[in-house]
C-alpha cells in the first residue's frame, strides 16, 4: 500500500526551518526515531538550498514539501521551489582537498547523498523556469512502521 502524506507549504524563508522540522516530526510520528532525525536533518539541508539558490528565498517566494512512502519499505521527501535559481543541483566533486577543507557551503547535498538510500531532482517545467523537485529515499523497516497508516494522510 501506498501511503501519501497532504502537502505542506512553507514561505521560502530560513527562519521556517524550525516550522519545518517541527511538521516533519508531527508527520512521522511513531516511525524510528533515527530514521525521523536522518529525513529532518536532510530536509533541513534543502529546504536552505531552497531558500538560497532560488526565488523561494524572495517574500512571496514558497516551498512545497511532500511526503509519501510509495512502497512499505521506502520513505520520499521531496521539495520543490519556486523557480529563479536557474541552478541544477549537484554534489560538488571537483574540490580539492584543501578546498574541502576551507569550503564552507555546498556540502548539504553531499550530507543528503550520504545518508538517503537514494536522492534527485527535476525541472518543474523544464520550458521556464518554474522551479526544481529535489527528492531523497530513505529505508523503512516495514516492521517498525507505524500502524494503521492510511492511503492518505492528512496534516494538521
Amino acid at each position: 500500500m501506498s501511503v501519501f502524506w497532504e502537502h505542506r507549504v512553507y514561505p521560502g524563508q530560513p527562519s521556517q526551518l524550525a516550522r519545518v522540522r517541527a511538521d516533519l516530526a508531527h508527520d512521522l510520528a511513531g516511525f524510528d526515531g533515527d530514521l525521523v532525525e536522518t529525513v529532518r536533518l536532510c530536509v533541513s539541508e534543502l529546504f536552505a538550498n531552497c531558500c538560497k539558490y532560488t526565488d523561494s528565498g524572495q517574500p512571496d517566494g514558497e516551498v512545497l514539501r511532500a511526503l509519501s512512502m510509495p512502497d512499505p519499505a521506502t520513505l520520499r521527501v521531496g521539495l520543490s521551489d519556486c523557480g529563479g535559481g536557474g541552478g541544477v543541483p549537484a554534489v560538488p566533486h571537483q574540490r580539492t582537498d584543501d578546498e574541502w577543507d576551507w569550503a564552507e557551503g555546498q556540502r548539504g547535498l553531499l550530507l543528503v547523498e550520504n545518508l538517503s538510500s537514494a536522492w534527485g531532482h527535476y525541472r518543474l517545467a523544464p520550458w521556464a523556469d518554474l522551479g526544481t523537485h529535489v527528492w531523497a529515499t530513505f529505508p523503512v523497516d516495514a516492521a517498525m512502521a507505524p500502524p494503521g497508516l492510511r492511503p492518505f494522510v492528512f496534516t494538521r
